[in-house]
């Protein structure tokens, strides 16, 4: 056997080890093995396929669209590679692009219903795209929904028997009232998740776009990451933790929705825990806190079938008053996403971001909120096609031109929950245990204790939920591609 067909099946076999990797949802060893199968054979349009398909899974829709592209050069009669390309454009809410490879998929399977269907479905979802961008008021004409709200005008009917808050004043009470509701899948009155999220909009409109957190020696900070609408894990973090208050705070590092399931149950306790006690916990904005995103992934769904069509616009006003950043006790630097594709950015600058508006496609707010870090020096394009990838020697300076010690990230998902990169100088969290049901990882949350600050990080399993699938509100189109 020459050379060549020895590497083609050799290729062959690891591309058979790739897809167990793949349907074992280890998707990370997924994409190595594919990786290899490509070193040893190129010219293989659907080695290039999968991997795309696996970096959609790991929601690394930049890297996926290179992978789809490229099974296309090899093969530009393959209809998968334009399927794979299509949905990943869908999942970043690139509808118009998306619709062009799935015409292609049609043209090049006429016959296949499937391919039929979701064509129909992606038409429908540009022309409603269009429908939307003619009707939409200009931002400067724009009225704010919640200006319109009188809440204390809502009548709760006598045979409520959920949480109620007496006056203006949320307690401790309630709150544990309206989270045992929750955990029994109840609903809370829509006349106080009114006031909830209207209080909240109040005290977050005040706030700057980074916000410094004072902890005094001999007390403790806990900081958690994603929890993407996994409601039932989010109360057990409380259990495991305690409730937050004033001497037990907490910082919820973004992407409180979507995804899951219970997203409205999720943002509705935070929001209420943050009213009831302000410095018991702070929240920042996540890449998820954003219209597009809620579009493609649930919550906007959600939210019209637990609450109603007023608060899909409400939320997303509250969502754009949210804090970028925070900083602890001048030391650590904690933010969603990552940092900056140039140097020299300092906190002040992080500060006179005007982030009161949906995230742009560029620049330090778009960065914040969706840069990732990367083993390498340097800067690089970013895997999921937003923000970039930064090195250690990017966190090294952006500490050291700000007298910052560490910097606490989220935004990806983690096996055990965390990572230490960076030469210690950067660590990943994420809370939301076994990811949409599937991903199998831990969650974990970070422990500070003052005056020294260094990170104790707890780690914790799922616990059971309701028999509701992740992504159950999502738009039917956007699952067909889950």
């Amino acid at each position: 056997m020459d050379n060549e067909s020895s590497n083609v099946s050799q290729a062959e076999e690891i591309k058979v080890q790739a897809n167990e990797a793949f349907k074992a949802h280890k998707y990370g060893q997924a994409i190595d093995l594919y990786t290899q199968a490509i070193e040893l054979n190129s010219q293989n349009a659907v080695y290039w396929a999968n991997r795309a398909f696996a970096h959609t899974k790991l929601e690394e829709y930049g890297s996926a669209i290179q992978d789809a592209t490229k099974a296309i050069e090899v093969d530009p009669k393959y209809s998968k590679g334009y399927y794979r390309r299509g949905a990943a454009y869908l999942a970043m809410g690139k509808f118009k692009e998306a619709l062009k490879d799935f015409q292609q998929v049609k043209k090049i399977c006429p016959n296949d219903p499937d391919a039929t269907k979701k064509l129909k479905e992606c038409e429908k979802a540009v022309m409603k795209l269009k429908f939307e961008e003619a009707i939409s008021v200009p931002e400067s004409e724009r009225r704010f929904v919640a200006d319109s709200i009188d809440y204390h005008s809502i009548e709760v009917e006598p045979q409520y028997s959920g949480a109620k808050i007496e006056g203006d004043v949320v307690t401790l009470d309630f709150v544990k009232k309206m989270m045992d509701d929750f955990k029994n899948q109840k609903c809370l009155h829509k006349r106080y998740a009114f006031q909830i999220v209207l209080q909240m909009r109040e005290m977050l409109r005040s706030q700057p776009s980074l916000v410094d957190i004072n902890v005094p020696d001999g007390s403790h900070f806990t900081v958690c990451g994603d929890v993407h609408g996994q409601f039932y894990d989010l109360i057990n973090i409380f259990e495991l933790n305690g409730l937050p208050s004033e001497e037990n705070p907490y910082l919820f590092n973004g992407d409180f929705v979507d995804r899951g399931s219970f997203s409205v149950e999720v943002i509705l306790t935070l929001f209420a825990l943050k009213c009831m006690c302000p410095s018991a916990i702070y929240l920042a904005r996540g890449n998820h806190e954003s219209r597009s995103m809620n579009k493609i992934y649930g919550f906007e769904g959600e939210v019209r079938s637990k609450l109603s069509e007023k608060f899909v616009e409400l939320f997303a006003e509250v969502f754009c008053c949210l804090p970028l950043a925070h900083v602890i006790n001048q030391k650590v630097f904690v933010v969603h996403g990552g940092l900056f594709s140039v140097d020299g950015v300092k906190l002040s600058d992080i500060k006179a971001v005007d982030r009161f508006c949906e995230p742009p496609e560029e620049g330090l707010m778009c960065e914040l909120l969706w840069s990732d870090p990367q083993p390498f020096p340097g800067r690089g394009p970013s895997k999921r096609g937003v923000g970039l990838s930064f090195g250690a020697d990017v966190t090294r300076k952006f500490l050291q031109d700000n007298n910052l010690d560490l910097i606490v990230r989220s935004h990806e998902v983690k096996d055990e929950g965390y990572e230490i990169e960076h030469d210690g100088k950067l660590i990943t969290i994420f809370s939301a245990p076994n990811y949409c049901d599937q991903m199998g990882n831990k969650g974990a949350y970070i422990q500070f204790e003052a005056p020294d600050l260094k990170p104790n990080i707890v780690t914790f399993s799922a616990v059971p939920h309701p028999d509701v699938k992740p992504m159950a509100y999502a738009n039917n189109f956007l699952r067909m591609f889950q």
